[in-house]
């Protein structure tokens, strides 16, 4: 690797962020290489990857057929590590390892969302159960085949890390064997971990409005969207509805990275680690919002449950997704 990578991220990246010469390697060695730091490699495996590929007709909520409006695991991914780019380069942490992690988090997913984990992992439950973490980790270790001198990816160990410890509201991690759970994971996944909760909760409003299972009229008794409203309402007086939806989504982002960057500089701060090392061993998360911020949140996550993931037109597609799945095990 040449030496300005080397140099940039030595001038640039926080004491606590994850630096490539620190990196604890792959499964199997390789040279390195000139121009492309490790993490960068591992970005660009993901991307060409056919995994990655196959996320295109892996659904969110809707089903593919609904309808190309309506995200897809492919296209979310791709908001995660736009997020998450973001946070990374404002806290001055490794932008490249949290893209590489944040395109990498949900190749281990079934089709049809949670609905489909939840069938398989019935399915498999003399088998040890189904996990889309595992099942992430089995892929880029071993399923996908470009190189013959090594089965899978062979990306480095953080990376792997940022997959097989991936957790999110919905979503805890589970044990997997070789990733210590005493020892936090590095600030980069941790940012991954909370963009995507960024993504799917305010990209779920999108969706949920276009398809007509929500309504404004009943977003507005959440008190944050309902903040967002009047701030753009302020900005723009005659808006026309098509864009003040789009308008609003985009504001609740910007609340939301803006509160999480501030917070994490603050805990960071506060924390009195100054290394990796500091951070990792201090029994908790540096990443996170303020507790005014959470306290919004949490009535959006109610909202959405209520009246988008438990909606009988969602949960009857789930209920026929898990027949699916049924059906192909047998």
């Amino acid at each position: 690797m040449k030496n300005y990578i080397k140099e940039f991220e030595g001038a640039y990246l926080a004491p606590y962020a994850m630096k490539s010469r620190q990196s604890k390697g792959r499964l199997y060695s390789e040279k390195e290489h000139p121009y492309r730091s490790c993490y960068q490699r591992d970005r660009d495996r993901v991307i060409h990857c056919a995994a990655f590929r196959r996320l295109e007709y892996k659904t969110q909520v809707f089903v593919n057929h609904e309808g190309d409006y309506y995200r897809t695991r492919l296209t979310h991914t791709i908001e995660v590590a736009q997020i998450a780019r973001t946070i990374a380069g404002s806290l001055r942490l490794n932008a490249d390892l949290v893209e590489a992690i944040a395109l990498a988090h949900d190749l281990g997913h079934t089709p049809f969302g949670h609905s489909g984990e939840e069938a398989l992992d019935a399915l498999m439950s003399e088998f040890g159960g189904f996990n889309h973490n595992r099942q992430g980790l089995r892929i880029v270790d071993l399923l996908e085949e470009r190189y013959p001198e090594f089965p899978g990816l062979n990306l480095t160990w953080e990376v792997r890390e940022g997959i097989a410890r991936h957790s999110s509201f919905y979503d805890k991690s589970p044990l997997i064997e070789g990733f210590r759970p005493e020892v936090m994971p590095t600030l980069e996944t941790q940012v991954v971990d909370i963009a995507d909760e960024i993504a799917y909760n305010n990209h779920d409003i999108d969706d949920g409005l276009t398809s007509g299972l929500l309504e404004e009229d009943a977003l507005r008794k959440v008190r944050l969207w309902s903040m967002a409203e009047r701030e753009v309402l302020k900005r723009h007086k005659k808006i026309r509805p098509p864009f003040k939806k789009y308008q609003i989504v985009r504001f609740l982002i910007d609340m939301q990275v803006t509160d999480l960057i501030e917070e994490t500089g603050r805990r960071i701060k506060n924390s009195g680690a100054v290394s990796l090392n500091g951070c990792r061993s201090l029994g908790y998360k540096l990443v996170a919002f303020s507790k005014e911020m959470e306290s919004l949140r949490l009535p959006l996550k109610d909202f959405l449950m209520k009246n988008l993931y438990q909606n009988y037109r969602v949960v009857r597609m789930a209920n026929k997704a898990k027949r699916f799945i049924a059906e192909l095990f047998g």
